[in-house]
């Protein structure tokens, strides 16, 4: 490809990121530290600071963020371990089930773990039914303890991402390394903690960082669960004075500082470091196999963390198919009622047309941007190419609530960007917002193939005569369509069900999306919960077979797309 084709492609995307990625954030600078008279002021951010409320959210949304990423780890860790060093029953079956987590948002996911433990809810239905309680003993396990609960339903859906960065580092670790260290006598924990941790810290911190970010940021789970002492729920209530009042601003900003030194700080301390290994064959290496009784034990580990993992998704199964869920360890009345009004409800169809029409013209979007960027930051030359990759990866870094809100903070009127105004109709400004989020996916898938592809291949096809151009398209694309499908696919069912932009971008009903029509349902009295659930598991459904063709394209490969 000719040097100007990347030159062009260079200053377009410079172009692109400029307005649809820096110029947001700088909206919010804008509006948190520019007074009325144009002049810059910390005025807001002080008092902002010295209010114990927002003081108090932040502080709660960085402990949330951290017990969050602090359980996802404990949770993928060993299992990360265990799959990559050891042979036991059902291996490939419960590791595929490992990605069952990520085929529902949290929050929709909160909906069926507040059936099971809610007041009236099935596990004290249980416990009654056990004999271990009186008939009509009640304990709200929820109410008792917000935060942590908050906390347990992201990090059983958000530990996939650390548990696939972990398998890729664990994968590549030369096995003479750690035989090195145990002829020396370092074995066991002192091992692992000596020598294999810091090989795998990059990878860790490569899925950690995403854990944190999500949930230092995430807005729906605490929206679900009435937890409004975070920031993310502050802002969110915060847009209804958005015009006159300087505070939410602020507050965004100082979301935004936050997220990057949070990432500057653990990035020179855990993902600095990179250790070079010799190939594999060193070593024999591979799984161990077990005695029967381990062996066992580490099925048992497996299957009991997915259990726990998949609870919510099987409360709002439950809920879907239930027309009546209370105080009973189980429905009484199991239907599909709900699930034909979900296909049927004012709120629903155009939902999911909706969903369908931005998450396609995103992702047609991240394709062809992708595409261009991969290939000018692998196979081209110029001069500051880098930066390109830099801006590409920066949306996984940069929360979806502080993109969100530049979004709607540049659109208001009198903005250069009014005519994309949300209020009047988001369409354009939600493609944008999905397309901008989610084409880091598709830039790492398309890189990882091109990286993988012999450049000699269209080399040989221009020296027959073939333009440049066209042997991208005829030789190198056929060969890499795999990366790109799975990369495609995974930017569609995220765009799908994305949660920060479209709860604050959509504000009429004509235009909801999916997540919002279901946070609007989950909101409604009588059987709203019930076609919420309905609409989640439809979800769910689309979502799951979405990964499950991603984890055959890609395999091992996949924790790659999830790295910054």
């Amino acid at each position: 490809m000719s040097q100007n084709f990347a030159r062009l492609v260079f200053g377009f995307m410079l172009v692109f990121f400029c307005a649809f990625f820096l110029w947001p954030i700088l909206q919010i600078l804008k509006g948190g530290f520019i007074d009325a008279d144009g002049r810059l002021t910390f005025a807001y951010l002080g008092s902002l600071l010295s209010d114990p409320i927002y003081l108090g959210g932040l502080a709660n949304s960085f402990l949330l963020a951290l017990t969050t990423t602090s359980f996802a780890l404990l949770i993928a860790m060993p299992l990360a371990f265990v799959s990559d060093r050891f042979l036991f029953p059902l291996k490939g079956f419960l590791g595929s089930l490992i990605l069952v987590p990520m085929i529902l948002p949290p929050f929709v996911g909160a909906i069926g773990i507040k059936q099971i433990l809610g007041q009236y809810g099935a596990l004290n239905a249980l416990i009654i039914n056990l004999g271990l309680r009186p008939e009509g003993w009640t304990f709200d396990w929820l109410g008792a303890n917000q935060f942590l609960g908050i906390a347990l339903v992201n990090a059983f859906s958000l530990y996939p991402i650390i548990y696939l960065n972990a398998v890729a580092a664990l994968a590549n670790i030369d096995p003479a390394m750690e035989e090195a260290a145990e002829n020396l006598g370092c074995t066991g924990l002192r091992k692992f903690v000596r020598i294999t941790l810091p090989l795998i810290k990059s990878g860790l911190f490569a899925g950690g960082t995403i854990v944190f970010i999500w949930a230092f940021t995430d807005l729906g789970v605490p929206l679900i669960f009435d937890y409004a002492r975070v920031t993310s729920v502050q802002i969110f209530y915060g847009l209804k004075d958005l015009g006159g009042n300087p505070f939410p601003y602020a507050l965004v900003a100082v979301m935004l500082f936050s997220s990057v030194a949070f990432y500057a700080v653990g990035k020179g301390l855990f993902g600095r470091d990179h250790y070079a290994m010799m190939a594999k064959a060193t070593s024999s290496g591979g799984p161990q196999l077990l005695t029967r009784g381990r062996a066992w034990f580490c099925t048992a580990l497996f299957a009991g963390i997915t259990f726990l993992a998949i609870l919510p998704h099987l409360g709002v199964v439950l809920v879907a198919f239930s027309s009546d869920w209370y105080a009973s360890v189980l429905p009484r009345n199991i239907n599909l009622r709900n699930f034909e009004v979900a296909l049927g409800h004012e709120l629903t169809v155009s939902a999911i047309a909706n969903s369908l029409k931005y998450a396609s013209a995103a992702t047609l979007i991240d394709l062809v941007l992708g595409i261009a960027l991969a290939y000018v930051i692998v196979r081209s030359k110029i001069a500051g190419r880098q930066i390109l990759d830099f801006l590409a990866m920066m949306p996984l870094a940069v929360p979806g609530l502080v993109l969100a809100f530049g979004y709607l903070a540049m659109s208001q009127d009198g903005k250069f960007f009014s005519f994309l105004n949300p209020v009047r109709d988001p369409t354009i400004l939600l493609i944008i917002a999905y397309s901008v989020r989610r084409l880091p996916y598709v830039v790492r898938a398309a890189a990882a193939g091109f990286q993988q592809t012999s450049e000699t291949l269209e080399e040989a096809a221009q020296n027959l005569g073939c333009p440049p151009l066209k042997a991208v398209f005829k030789i190198t694309l056929p060969l890499i369509a795999a990366n790109l499908i799975a990369g495609g696919l995974l930017a569609f069912s995220f765009a799908m069900l994305e949660v920060s932009d479209s709860l604050i971008l959509a504000q009429k009903q004509l235009y909801y999306p999916i997540t919002k029509a279901i946070y609007e349902l989950f909101q409604l009295l009588g059987d709203g919960k019930l076609i919420a659930s309905a609409l989640g598991v439809w979800a769910m459904a689309f979502l799951g077979i979405t990964i499950a063709a991603m984890s055959i394209l890609l395999g091992k490969k996949l924790g790659a797309i999830f790295r910054v």
